[in-house]
């Protein structure tokens, strides 16, 4: 395992990718952003040294946009999670991953991808017509780095202009320990809502997270890493951290690209960025949060779903992407899924 110059900017890398939903889902939510911080270091430090590879540790990005876009609150995050840990370990203690994914073609993980993307732009949208002068000036350095070949770090760029906004209006923070966490009440948090966000998220788990995750590490580093061993450990790793006030997490091959593409060879870069989380936590505070300008906050968001939106340029049928988009938009992306599912096996059938 090694800390070089190389597992420092894969470190970065992990950051792009990870750290503008965390911050974006914080401002917008009641979830304690130190504590978050501070589970994401614990499990970046765990996979680094057990698995020994630059393994990804994201947000589960479906059931962080419905909370982002107010479709479902704190407590059904949490719910959320706790289910899809239990869902996750099981299937992955019993090898059945292939089995389940049988029923999710990759067009419906595409669809549930360009959904999000969906859901993220219209909030998005709202929040930089806000404040629309400054959303200008974010706009504005977002096409400058697009122009000049840097959009891998238009989203980071723009997260750093929010904190140093917020740090000029607020002065630099005090570190301070955050306390217990503050577990919301669950009783009343299973919804529909709730539900169709693990049906969504389960699918992208699936394809993103577990398979795509397997495939590209062993592309990347020859490292021997089964989808369900990346769910088995996506599973604990949610079991464990909805109780300490994170959010639910899974592993993700953005995260992994990212690290390899800005040099990360060992599970070095995890240590390296699970030490920046920890350290960052200690000075996260609500006045720094409530200082983040809103129109910047929203460009962040239209970046991330442009992100998540362009998947569908990689789906094998563009149709079942655009009906689960344009069924979100028209009901809900519980409904949206359910149809996408039986139509693409109705379509497999046919053909």
């Amino acid at each position: 395992m090694r800390f070089d110059r190389d597992e420092v900017t894969g470190a970065v890398g992990d950051a792009i990718t990870t750290l503008p939903i965390v911050v974006a889902l914080a401002l917008m939510t009641d979830i304690s952003l130190p504590h978050v911080l501070f589970v994401f270091a614990v499990f970046q430090v765990v996979w680094g040294v057990w698995y020994g590879f630059p393994v990804s540790v994201e947000p589960m990005k479906a059931l962080a946009a419905l909370a982002i876009a107010g479709t479902i609150g704190y407590g059904e995050l949490a719910v959320a999670g706790l289910l899809l840990g239990v869902i996750l370990l099981v299937v992955g203690v019993t090898n059945t991953l292939e089995k389940t994914r049988k029923w999710i073609g990759e067009p419906v993980i595409r669809g549930v991808q360009f959904a999000v993307g969906l859901l993220l732009f219209e909030t998005g949208l709202e929040l930089t017509i806000a404040d629309p002068g400054f959303a200008v000036v974010g706009i504005v350095i977002v096409l400058v780095l697009g122009v000049l070949g840097f959009k891998q770090v238009t989203a980071i760029t723009i997260l750093v202009l929010g904190i140093l906004t917020a740090l000029y209006l607020t002065g630099f923070p005090s570190p301070q320990l955050p306390g217990l966490p503050d577990i919301p009440a669950l009783t009343d948090s299973f919804t529909w809502s709730m539900a169709e966000g693990v049906f969504a998220q389960f699918a992208m788990t699936i394809g993103n997270a577990a398979l795509a995750t397997s495939l590209m590490l062993q592309d990347f580093y020859k490292a021997d890493i089964s989808p369900d061993q990346l769910s088995s450990s996506m599973g604990v790793m949610n079991l464990t951290s909805i109780p300490l006030g994170g959010i639910p997490m899974c592993h993700g091959c953005d995260g992994v690209a990212g690290k390899y593409k800005f040099g990360a060879e060992t599970g070095g870069t995890n240590i390296i960025i699970g030490l920046f989380y920890l350290i960052a936590g200690f000075f996260i505070t609500s006045t720094l949060l409530q200082a983040f300008p809103i129109a910047i906050l929203g460009v962040l968001l239209l970046i991330i779903a442009f992100t998540l939106g362009k998947n569908i340029l990689k789906s094998t049928d563009y149709k079942i992407p655009i009906l689960i988009g344009a069924l979100t938009i028209l009901t809900n992306l519980g409904i949206a899924f359910i149809i996408g599912i039986i139509t693409h096996l109705t379509l497999k059938k046919l053909t």
